[in-house]
């Protein structure tokens, strides 16, 4: 008797499963009719964002790439000739790093330019212009940005401004690399004794010897520390 009881609730559940999902896309189909623009709209938007996304990078930002790296082979020559004007502005018929920035300013190598443009104008004397086009960098190069960061602390000791030169050296050895984060540290601690800031200035000194003992600048901060008063 119990197997007939199960047999005869089976065909019923089997039956009410079905309806439950007819029910259920009748529902869906019923919500898409009322709602097909909307999400017909919304689908197309997600294709063509997503398209388009794709077709940029390829058709746009890669060949756009390509001619920036273009421009900027004549500027970046002059450069390492150390030919400073015609870097900046070009020859004539190259451009210089000043038109790469303007034609070109989103890509990579208009970025780069942006730190180029700096590095040339506080060769020249011409400080200010150099920290604007130097702070303008946003590369990712943890070298470059360094040099970026002391250039500009360079170029706020020659505009006597030793504070804010000070907080770019410290930004400069913040990237804590061998190469470069001892030189501009050690930068730091001299503006900070021409700001009359010994015991800051004893601070970033034992941060060098800590750090970079082995360094030209590490091996050298006794002698800085013993002018401060702080012996072994």
């Amino acid at each position: 008797m119990a197997d007939n009881k199960t047999n005869t609730k089976q065909p019923a559940a089997a039956a009410n499963r079905e309806f439950d999902l007819q029910a259920t896309a009748d529902r869906a189909q019923d919500f898409y009719t009322r709602n097909k623009n909307v999400i017909n709209i919304a689908l197309l938007a997600v294709i063509v964002i997503v398209g388009g996304y794709f077709g940029y990078n390829r058709f746009v930002k890669a060949p756009k790439e390509q001619k920036a790296q273009e421009a900027i082979f004549a500027a970046q020559q002059y450069f390492a000739q150390d030919s400073l004007a015609k870097a900046l502005n070009g020859d004539g018929n190259n451009y210089g790093f000043l038109q790469v920035i303007d034609k070109y300013g989103g890509t990579k190598a208009g970025d780069l330019a942006k730190y180029s443009a700096g590095i040339c104008y506080v060769r020249l004397g011409e400080y200010q212009k150099g920290i604007d086009q130097l702070k303008a960098y946003s590369g990712s190069n943890l070298v470059v940005r360094s040099l970026a960061y002391g250039n500009i602390g360079d170029a706020y000791m020659e505009l006597n401004k030793a504070g804010d030169a000070v907080e770019f050296y410290k930004k400069a050895g913040a990237d804590d690399n061998q190469l470069t984060a001892p030189v501009y540290l050690l930068r730091a601690g001299m503006a900070l004794e021409k700001s009359n800031k010994p015991q800051d200035a004893i601070a970033v000194y034992k941060e060098i010897k800590t750090k970079y003992p082995l360094t030209t600048e590490g091996r050298m901060m006794d002698m800085y520390l013993a002018r401060l008063g702080v012996v072994k």
